[in-house]
């Protein structure tokens, strides 16, 4: 999903953090979408973002 579509973009440049509803920033290299705020990364798996806290990353 390198190859992004305007559509991609648009669509997850709508998306929050599921825990501060603070933005998120994407990251093409690892897939995920980071929320700062929160110290989580949220995969994206087949083009469709997981935007489950169980399923993120603690980032460092």
């Amino acid at each position: 999903m390198n190859d992004m579509t305007q559509a991609d973009r648009k669509m997850l440049e709508s998306l929050v953090c599921p825990v501060t509803h603070g933005p998120l920033a994407y990251d093409a290299d690892r897939q995920e979408l980071v929320s700062k705020s929160a110290g989580l990364a949220f995969p994206i798996r087949g083009g469709i973002p997981i935007m489950l806290v169980d399923e993120a990353r603690r980032l460092d």
